[in-house]
């Protein structure tokens, strides 16, 4: 997604205005997501109970519907990737590929999400760390070893000049503006509570801004290479007409017909690559699933309880975006874009102006510079806020059209 927005939105442009917003925005709005779920040890919806009152109650809610549902389109997306890896692998992509819907993609999403609910329902150590120390390693060395096949290319070189050469006209439209924050949002996991469910799980020795850095680092690092290994493969491979106008379409259309077209190569490296996707998106998968369980949890039910019954709700719940592409486009729009950035909106509110002390003193805990302390304050009272609530008003009219396809969809 980061390489397709980039491709429509200016290459380096659009890298400098994406890091540009993760540091203003991210940075900051994940520390404070932090800080909250490491202060209360609860996930979201027990977290802003405590610290802000019943009235904050129903921002915890959101958080976890938020949480609910892009998981119940993403894995659809995720089942996609599985089944075009072991195609890869097997028989070979062939040369005229689409996305399938239907009760092919409704099996792949069903699969997918019982391997998510497996993990989840193992637990913290035995179930999402253990998947975790195995797959994000794998998916870094899969990236990087293609990054640097992609090197090898005949149209490399072109295709990091249209990367990382800036062209300021087209980054300044209101569109790419909007599509950096929502996927630095959807990206970081901001506004959907994952943030803080992982944070109650954190140590008190670790300094929550610097982990807030680093993981905002490295998520950046992964999109910048992903680029550096999709740039030369669709310009190597005469793909820039066909990627239409959804990073879905550039993904399962475009570059499969660029690894069809290699041949007897093409397996290996099209296996790899939606093998590390998949690696990629059953760890956002059971990120996602572990905000809705750990809310139950804490309410008293059993974790494999949660587990198998959300699950199973979440799977029955994608099963219109298995079926219908706009629909799952829709969901995508108004939950994964949209509600993110409300829910951010109103975490910088939250902590900024009805626990900031409280949070000041369970930051300092890693972080002992009160000057820096001091810039996250201000940046979560006063800046974050302001920038969010624009983003929002731009994302209103792109919101309602997809209110409006959802509910054609859907009829």
């Amino acid at each position: 997604r980061f390489s397709y927005i980039a491709t429509q939105g200016g290459g380096a442009a659009f890298v400098g205005v994406y890091l540009l917003l993760v540091a203003v925005i991210g940075v900051p709005l994940m520390t404070s997501e932090f800080v909250v779920g490491r202060m209360t040890r609860m996930s979201p919806i027990g977290a802003l109970r405590s610290l802000g009152g019943p009235a904050w109650v129903p921002l915890g809610w959101l958080f976890v519907a938020g949480g609910f549902g892009i998981l119940s389109y993403y894995s659809v997306i995720a089942g996609w990737t599985m089944r075009y890896a072991l195609t890869a692998l097997g028989p070979g992509l062939p040369s005229d590929t689409e996305v399938a819907t239907g009760t092919d993609a409704l099996l792949w999403h069903v699969l997918f999400m019982g391997i998510t609910v497996f993990i989840v329902f193992g637990g913290i150590k035995k179930g999402i760390e253990r998947a975790s120390l195995i797959l994000m390693p794998l998916l870094f060395l899969l990236l990087l070893g293609l990054a640097i096949w992609a090197a090898t290319l005949p149209e490399a070189r072109a295709a990091y000049g249209a990367y990382l050469e800036p062209n300021l006209h087209e980054v300044f439209h209101q569109k790419i503006l909007t599509d950096a924050a929502g996927q630095a949002f959807f990206s970081l996991s901001l506004g959907m509570g994952a943030m803080m469910t992982y944070a109650s799980y954190i140590e008190t020795k670790h300094d929550l801004a610097r982990e807030a850095a680093i993981v905002s680092a490295c998520d950046f690092g992964v999109a910048f290479v992903a680029g550096l290994l999709v740039f030369p493969i669709v310009f190597t491979f005469g793909l820039r007409d066909l990627i239409g106008e959804s990073s879905v379409g550039a993904l399962f259309i475009s570059l499969p017909t660029g690894f069809a077209s290699m041949g007897a190569a093409g397996k290996l490296v099209g296996g790899g690559f939606f093998v590390m996707l998949f690696f990629a998106a059953l760890t956002s998968a059971i990120s996602l699933l572990e905000v809705v369980v750990a809310a139950f949890v804490d309410r008293g039910w059993d974790r494999h309880r949660a587990a198998l019954v959300f699950g199973g709700i979440v799977t029955l719940t994608g099963v219109p975006s298995a079926f219908n592409t706009d629909f799952l486009g829709a969901v995508d729009a108004i939950v994964g874009n949209f509600l993110l950035v409300v829910g951010g909106f109103f975490t910088c509110v939250f902590v900024g102006y009805r626990i900031l002390p409280q949070a000041d003193r369970e930051l300092a805990l890693g972080l002992e510079s009160a000057a820096l302390r001091g810039v996250w304050a201000a940046l979560i009272r006063y800046v974050v806020p302001v920038l969010l609530a624009v983003l929002l008003a731009f994302m209103l009219g792109s919101t309602w059209e997809a209110v409006k396809t959802l509910v054609t969809a859907w009829l």
